[in-house]
């Protein structure tokens, strides 16, 4: 296979999963079309004086389902291809768990590691001045994503607020506590991961203890999927970040090496007692070493991609987790298949941000405030029923897990598609 945009690997697997849903062929070519896609320029006066201008956008996959949800990245490598696969991958992460929310992807070229404080909050005031008129409470609601947190949502909020002259909290999820976020939407990311994979071992008939992890990326949502399995007893014998992985046979204390990150800004294997932390016997590898060790459960947490037809041969996982969007390309699936390894896919994996920015959306249109423990419950419910869903199809109709999620989620959107009438019904009249 030739080597195609991050876009065009999505609708080559949409496509072919489409086919595999039997959907009606209308149903099949409006799905591969998003409806909207918007890209500024954004003026940003610089703390020297100085003006630059940073190129931003906004997809709206579709709204059959309901208003367009998804996140606001700011990187460097931000472009219309990858925020029209995010949002068609939003589309379908939202019908998996069952969400009234069609996709939408948005994002910044930039790298916000250069910019002060005061430039990140005009750039991110400048974002929501330019789709203003894009985004709304029953529109388009935006989140955080990859270097985006909830101040820099605050932020957009506050801008909307004022630009509409009107209260919206409800217009972005992923806030300040303070101005309208929910708890637990820090950790809701890799929670959700934590309890599909709980989910996968029990369905596997592992136990807990002997289960090894390896976890690319550390992030939020690989720092909070490692964490908590640790918790649960799985031992986390490889960590990574953008600039290389520690190993460690015996496992790591995820909160030590979170808490060097986050002062050193580097992943060591280090092991802390209060403010006292010291090296532990490790090993530094690369993230391709990483993806290639022999454990139990692999989990790609960082960006799409990672997983090709050229090192898929060698990945030695029983289980894939995708915390990341698009980790493994199309062209890999074939080669993951057959070597028998199961995937829990980025559209089910992944779901527990979207799920609780679901509920932080509820909470502030009805002006309520659940306790911790409510949505926590509340997405351990939609995150468990969604897994036993896909897991129930993909046993009785002989598909993957991906298959499966892919095949339950485009038959919910084919549904209200047909409602508003497809050929077959037009021609019948």
């Amino acid at each position: 296979m030739t080597q195609h945009s991050t876009f065009e690997d999505a609708l080559f697997r949409l496509k072919s999963l489409a086919e595999l849903a039997n959907l009606n062929h209308e149903v099949i070519e409006a799905l591969l079309h998003p409806k909207q896609m918007m890209e500024v320029s954004l003026p940003l006066r610089m703390d020297d004086g100085s003006k630059k201008y940073y190129s931003a956008y906004r997809c709206r996959y579709n709204n059959y389902l309901g208003p367009t949800k998804g996140g606001v990245r700011f990187h460097p490598n931000v472009n219309e291809d990858e925020v029209k696969a995010l949002a068609l991958w939003m589309t379908i992460k939202c019908a998996v768990v069952g969400l009234p929310f069609g996709g939408a992807k948005g994002g910044i070229t930039v790298n916000p590691k250069e910019l002060s404080p005061m430039e990140l909050e005009r750039l991110s005031r400048a974002y929501m001045r330019g789709f203003a008129d894009f985004i709304g409470p029953h529109l388009d609601i935006p989140a955080p994503d990859v270097y985006t947190n909830s101040r820099i949502m605050g932020w957009m909020m506050a801008e909307y607020e004022s630009i509409h002259r009107t209260h919206a909290p409800d217009v972005i999820t992923g806030k300040p506590i303070e101005l309208g976020g929910s708890l637990g939407r820090d950790d809701a990311t890799g929670r959700g991961a934590y309890l599909c994979t709980l989910e996968l071992i029990k369905k596997m008939g592992w136990t807990l203890t002997d289960i090894k992890v390896a976890v690319q990326g550390f992030g939020n949502g690989g720092y909070h999927v490692a964490r908590l399995l640790q918790q649960a007893g799985c031992k986390i014998v490889a960590v990574s970040d953008s600039q290389g992985a520690v190993y460690s046979e015996s496992g790591f204390d995820i909160e030590s090496l979170w808490q060097e990150k986050q002062q050193s800004k580097q992943i060591k294997g280090v092991y802390c007692d209060d403010s006292v932390c010291g090296i532990i016997e490790h090993s530094t590898i690369t993230n391709e070493q990483l993806l290639a060790l022999d454990v139990d459960i692999l989990i790609p947490a960082a960006l799409e991609g990672v997983i090709t037809k050229h090192n898929a041969k060698d990945i030695k996982a029983k289980a894939i987790v995708e915390i990341a969007n698009g980790p493994i390309l199309f062209e890999a699936d074939d080669i993951i298949n057959t070597k028998g390894i199961k995937v829990i896919p980025d559209v089910l994996a992944n779901a527990g941000g979207v799920t609780v920015s679901y509920f932080e959306w509820i909470q502030n249109r009805s002006g309520q405030s659940w306790s911790l423990e409510k949505v926590q419950s509340q997405l351990k419910e939609k995150m468990t029923s969604a897994f036993d869903t896909v897991w129930t199809l993909a046993e009785n109709d002989a598909l993957t897990l991906r298959e499966a999620a892919y095949v339950n989620a485009l038959k919910k959107i084919s549904r209200v598609i047909e409602a508003q009438g497809t050929r077959q019904y037009f021609v019948s009249r």
